[in-house]
């Protein structure tokens, strides 16, 4: 029957990508601007990237622009990464608008097609640390977490792992809760997020980004969360920056 052709069709396909990725380079958590970034330029380099979003769709805070107004805003440092991505954008004063809907559809496009492999509807919900290093992620399936039941997970293992979970810091907050560990953080704790700043917010974000924890980096938002910076609303050069940062960072690592 033809049903079950096509039943047969996602199952396998999807097993296929599944299996083909338990192993990896580089896992990055979370879907938006940073982490999609971050893939993009890793992927082109050759390296095996995995990306997973807890929710349906991916872009993070994208797609709303500011306050359900379809823009977003960059400044001229972050253009050539919109170039590479092949985004356009419209120059206003000293500032540089973008349809939200094609900067997040542009991100996750050019992702994937620089051999990004994304599954989205993928928590995760905690990390294989090993001899004092982080070594992969605990995924389980999102509707399952949310639903609260108590199904248990399995793991994908990485070389280098990425928090790009945004305001949430969802994978550090995690290994901060379950391990009895110092973070590369001038406390050795989760700072947490600051009121908004976006001139200091974009900055803050670029310099933050880095390795949190050995095999742990963190970029985007969750940089912001973890170091204590403050947020800067619906201008997202520093959130290109940061992925593009790390991207450099975690080649460097891999050598």
């Amino acid at each position: 029957m033809k049903e079950v052709a096509i039943t047969r069709t996602i199952i396998k396909n999807h097993m296929s990508r599944l299996l083909d990725r338990l192993e990896n380079d580089v896992v990055i958590a979370g879907g938006g601007p940073s982490g999609l970034v971050a893939g993009f330029y890793l992927a082109k380099a050759g390296k095996k990237v995995t990306l997973l979003e807890k929710k349906l769709s991916l872009g993070g805070g994208i797609w709303g622009g500011g306050m359900g107004y379809k823009f977003a805003v960059v400044e001229e440092n972050a253009l050539p990464i919109l170039d590479d991505f092949g985004i356009r954008y419209i120059k206003d004063d000293n500032m540089y608008a973008i349809d939200s809907i094609e900067l997040a559809s542009g991100l996750i496009y050019g992702a994937v097609k620089a051999g990004v492999e994304i599954f989205n509807l993928t928590s995760v919900e905690d990390v294989v640390v090993q001899d004092g290093r982080v070594k992969g992620v605990v995924i389980n399936s999102s509707p399952i977490e949310i639903a609260g039941l108590h199904v248990d997970p399995i793991t994908l293992i990485s070389k280098i792992t990425v928090d790009a979970t945004g305001h949430d810091l969802e994978v550090v907050r995690v290994l901060a809760r379950k391990n009895e560990i110092k973070l590369l953080t001038p406390t050795g704790s989760i700072l947490g997020e600051r009121s908004m700043d976006a001139e200091e917010g974009e900055k803050f974000t670029v310099e933050n980004t880095g390795e949190v924890f050995p095999g742990l980096y963190v970029a985007g938002m969750a940089a912001v969360a973890c170091f204590g910076g403050p947020r800067m609303g619906p201008i997202f050069g520093g959130m290109l920056l940061s992925g593009k940062k790390l991207a450099k960072l975690i080649m460097e690592n891999l050598k």
